[in-house]
């Protein structure tokens, strides 16, 4: 059995920094943690021992909480793997890290890649995954080849452009902001000497974007023909359950593409999607997200697929199975089926639903919890997500129920809408 647990070691830290006196957390296999306290804080380093050569060794595997538990245990793991493959964990990190500062030639997406994985342990992996394919779809496939040395501002200015030119100026304000800091970390890293990104302002280069709503159909006979759509949709059996499960939730399209089967919880009494606050747009609290009956089967039909050993993304990419949807995917599909960016768009089924919902008198503040908005008044304040479970899960059960009317052609009253607001 494990020794250590994260209460555990929380109680640990806060007992050695009131006494001032540092100590070893031992978990197994030759895991542990360091507490070192000193001017009232508590530093906490894993180690991780093995024996090479007939000595006993020790690595570094990080630094607590940036390294949770968990993965201070897949370090662990790995290093002992290396070891009963004759190779020396120590010695090998050496040679990795004096090839990564040693070459004279990296490119873009070899040093970003570097960039990326020694920070990432301090993000969300919601937040990691995002980094990386905004790199990966707007900005590899034109200069990641590219030796970074000689990666020049008018190479930045034309991935901007392409962005900018498809509509996706955010992306492109966000992907200058994550290339300014993989260039700053690769000049103190001697790569290079200057950042290409560094004069490179976005309000001069990228157009000014009116605030707008997301394209969403209101009408129930044509949001109805949308679903139809989605039912026989061809172009992809992922894509295909995602836009289902999106017209079922109404949840951010972020939140679906980096969807975890860890998440879920489908053979409970009262399934639930549990999304982890760290991949909410507002922070704050884990959302819960009731799920109905047609959800519950929607899921069931791409678990074979995707979720056969219970991890991993729910909506993998097509090329790449470690990495979600891309962003662009859903709108593609909806596109294919005929769909125009002015008509619906994959964000567009929370204003849909959020309209038909406050139409057919559902408690608003159900509806803005399960919208995940944040709250704008104190009245509000008041309520959390679980006080409002119950009547979201009926809610959320009522729309399921009310889409499948809409594609059968009927628009009859929803079931049983609980205590209107």
């Amino acid at each position: 059995m494990p020794k250590l647990s994260d209460t555990g070691i929380r109680a640990a830290i806060r007992s050695a920094t009131t006494s001032g006196q540092g100590r070893k957390l031992y978990d197994e296999l030759g895991l542990y943690l360091q507490l070192v306290p000193k001017a009232g804080k508590c530093g906490a380093w894993w180690r991780q021992k093995y024996v090479w050569a007939g000595k006993e060794q020790l690595l570094s595997v990080g630094t607590y909480p940036a390294v949770g538990l968990a993965s201070a245990r897949k370090k662990r793991d790995a290093i002992r793997d290396q070891v009963e493959n004759d190779i020396d964990p120590s010695a090998d990190r050496k040679q990795k890290k004096a090839a990564l500062l040693g070459a004279k030639a990296n490119s873009l997406k070899a040093v970003a890649t570097a960039w990326h994985t020694k920070f990432k342990s301090q993000w969300s992996s919601g937040h990691a995954d995002r980094l990386l394919q905004r790199l990966e779809d707007n900005v590899f496939p034109w200069i990641g080849t590219k030796p970074i040395r000689d990666v020049t501002s008018d190479d930045i200015l034309l991935c901007m452009d392409r962005m900018a030119e498809r509509g996706a100026v955010d992306t492109a304000r966000r992907v200058l902001q994550i290339l300014k800091k993989v260039f700053k970390w690769a000049i103190g890293r001697g790569f290079i000497t200057t950042s290409p990104a560094a004069h490179i302002e976005a309000k001069e280069h990228l157009p000014k974007v009116a605030v707008q709503h997301r394209a969403a159909l209101k009408d129930p006979q044509q949001f109805g023909t949308l679903l139809k759509a989605i039912d026989a949709y061809q172009g992809g059996f992922v894509v295909k359950i995602a836009l289902k499960v999106l017209s079922l939730t109404f949840v951010r399209p972020g939140e679906l593409r980096h969807a975890e089967w860890a998440e879920f919880d489908l053979d409970a009494d009262e399934p639930v999607w549990r999304i982890p606050a760290s991949k909410m747009k507002m922070g704050g609290e884990d959302h819960l997200v009731p799920l109905s009956r047609q959800t519950v089967a929607a899921l069931r039909e791409i678990q074979p697929l995707t979720g056969g050993d219970g991890k991993g993304y729910v909506f993998p990419g097509a090329r790449n199975a470690s990495r979600p949807l891309s962003d662009n995917t859903l709108n593609a599909a909806l596109r294919t089926m005929g769909f125009t960016q002015r008509q619906h768009t994959a964000h567009g089924f929370r204003g849909t639903a959020s309209t038909m919902l406050n139409q057919q008198q559902w408690n608003k503040d159900a509806i803005e919890l399960q919208l995940a908005h944040m709250e704008r008044d104190e009245t509000r304040s008041a309520y959390n997500s679980a006080d409002h479970l119950p009547l979201r899960r009926q809610m959320m059960q009522a729309w399921a129920d009310h889409l499948d009317r809409l594609k059968a052609g009927t628009n009859g009253a929803a079931i049983n809408r609980g205590e209107a607001a």
